[in-house]
């Protein structure tokens, strides 16, 4: 199974920044005026997903609550300092996540967008299975 994360912005150009530079991601590709859409791909190369970030004409309207939240284990400390630093450099507000345990094993913050994003250490999620 492929998945594909899509969603509308008001600022392609921040949304690329704050992903690529801030996250590490790569832009995989992107598209200009397809059906009125403008948009990128972003994520890792050789991997079954990525985010699609369009825009359009039609401004974005984002509803969501303090608890939906896009959550990045990093595969390594090394990996989760390094995106660490890159938030805390490019100034990006570390917030109190409404959720304890993200508290507890992680940093959240937002994306240019306001959506919460969680980095948290591969440990956590193995200790959470286990």
């Amino acid at each position: 199974m492929f998945l594909r994360v899509a969603r509308h912005t008001n600022d392609l150009e921040r949304i690329v920044d704050f992903y690529v530079n801030i996250l590490s991601f790569e832009l995989l590709g992107d598209f200009q005026n397809h059906n009125n859409y403008d948009g990128v791909f972003i994520g890792k190369s050789g991997l079954d997903w990525h985010f699609e970030f369009t825009k359009s004409h039609e401004d974005a309207n984002h509803t969501f609550d303090q608890d939906d939240v896009i959550v990045l284990y990093p595969k390594s400390i090394i990996d989760y300092d390094v995106l660490v630093s890159n938030v805390i450099h490019g100034n990006i507000p570390i917030l109190t996540a409404n959720n304890p345990f993200w508290n507890e094993n992680g940093v959240m913050f937002m994306d240019p967008d306001g959506y919460r994003i969680v980095l948290s250490p591969l440990k956590a999620i193995i200790n959470e299975i286990n």
